[in-house]
C-alpha cells in the first residue's frame, strides 16, 4: 500500500492484541510511523524492540513506543486496546465495570495530545465503551467509534467459504448488532459472488444453506471467541488484522463500508446506543451511517441488541 504522506498510528496497550495489531500495521504498511504505548515500560519496549527487528522484511514503516505518554502527541489514528481482558466464560458486558473507569482516566489525556486524532476503540465491551466514550470527549460524531462486529463478520465470511469451498473474499455477508452475545448475522442480503446465499447450490444441486446450517453458524461465529480464549487465553491475531484494515481506512479516506459501531441518532428508532451496521469509514472516521434492508426478522433482532445495550449504558 502507498501512503501518500506521513501517517502515524499509536496502538495504546502493547498487550496480545496491542501488539499484534502493531504487528499487521507494520507488515501490510497501514501507516508510516506505528507507536506503541503502554504503562508497563518493559513489555511497551521489549514488544518494540522485537518488532523493530523485523523491519527489514516490511515496508517503510517504523515502529516507536514506551511507557511515556508523550508519544501519542500528534497522533492521526490513536486505536485502544487496554483494558482488563475478557476471561474463560466471562462475557464481553461483564468486562464493563473496569474497563470503563480505564477509559474515563486515560481518554482525556489521550485526546489532549491528539485532538485530530480518529479514536477506535477495541477493548471490550467495545460498544459500552463507545458509548461512555462519546460522552466523556467533545470529539465529533464519528470520531470515536470501535471495530464493532468488523472482526464478527470476517468469521462469519470465512465459516460460509469454508462450507462452499470458495474464497472468502467472494463472500458478501456481514454481522450487525452488539460486538456480542445478541449480534446476528444478515442471512436476508448475504451473497457468494451475486448468488443470494439461499439459492447456492453444491455440485451435486443440493441447497448447502438450509436454516438448520445458517443457525450452526450463526452460533459458530457468536461463540467463537469463547473457543478461542478457552484454548489460548485470548484472540489476537484476527483482531489486530481487524483493527489494521480499519486504520487503513481511516489513513486513506477509502470511504470503504465496514460494520463498525458508533452511537446511532435516530437510526431505526435507535438514539443513543452503540452497535454495529454498516457505516461508510474514511477520513475523520465514520463519515456516515448507512440505512440497511431487513427482513421482519432482522428487525426485531437488531431492536433487541440495541435495549441489552441501552441496559448496560445506562449502568455507566
Amino acid at each position: 500500500m502507498t501512503l501518500a504522506r506521513s501517517t502515524k498510528l499509536t496502538i495504546v496497550g502493547a498487550g496480545s492484541v496491542g501488539s499484534s495489531l502493531a504487528y499487521a500495521a507494520l507488515i501490510r504498511g497501514s501507516a508510516r510511523e506505528v507507536v506503541l504505548y503502554d504503562i508497563d515500560t518493559a513489555k511497551a519496549e521489549a514488544e518494540v524492540l522485537d518488532l523493530a527487528h523485523g523491519t527489514p522484511f516490511t515496508g517503510a514503516s517504523r515502529i516507536t513506543g514506551g511507557s511515556d505518554i508523550e508519544l501519542v502527541a500528534d497522533s492521526d489514528v490513536v486505536v485502544i486496546t487496554a483494558g482488563a481482558k475478557q476471561q474463560p466464560g466471562q462475557t464481553r458486558l461483564e468486562l464493563a465495570g473496569v474497563n470503563v473507569r480505564i477509559l474515563e482516566a486515560m481518554l482525556p489525556q489521550l485526546v489532549a495530545l491528539a485532538p485530530h486524532a480518529v479514536f477506535i476503540l477495541v477493548t471490550n465491551p467495545c460498544d459500552v465503551l463507545t458509548a461512555v466514550a462519546e460522552r466523556i470527549t467533545d470529539l465529533p460524531p464519528g470520531r470515536i467509534f470501535s471495530s464493532g462486529t468488523v472482526l464478527d463478520s470476517a468469521r462469519l465470511r470465512w465459516l460460509v467459504a469454508e462450507a462452499a469451498q470458495v474464497a472468502p473474499q467472494s463472500v458478501h455477508a456481514l454481522i450487525v448488532g452488539e460486538h456480542g452475545d445478541s449480534e446476528f448475522p444478515l442471512w436476508s442480503s448475504a451473497t457468494i459472488g451475486q448468488t443470494p446465499l439461499g439459492a447456492w447450490i453444491d455440485d451435486a444441486g443440493r441447497v448447502l444453506f438450509p436454516r438448520e446450517r445458517l443457525e450452526t453458524l450463526t452460533h459458530d461465529v457468536v461463540n467463537a471467541a469463547y473457543k478461542i480464549i478457552l484454548g489460548k487465553g485470548a484472540t489476537n491475531y484476527a483482531i489486530g488484522l481487524s483493527g489494521a484494515r480499519i486504520v487503513e481506512a481511516v489513513l486513506q479516506d477509502e470511504r470503504s463500508i465496514l460494520p463498525v459501531s458508533s452511537v446511532l441518532r435516530g437510526y431505526r428508532g435507535i438514539d443513543g446506543v452503540a452497535l454495529s451496521v454498516p457505516s461508510i469509514v474514511g477520513a475523520g472516521g465514520v463519515q456516515r451511517v448507512l440505512d440497511i434492508s431487513l427482513d421482519a426478522r432482522e428487525e426485531e433482532l437488531l431492536q433487541r441488541s440495541a435495549e441489552a445495550l441501552r441496559s448496560s449504558i445506562a449502568l455507566f
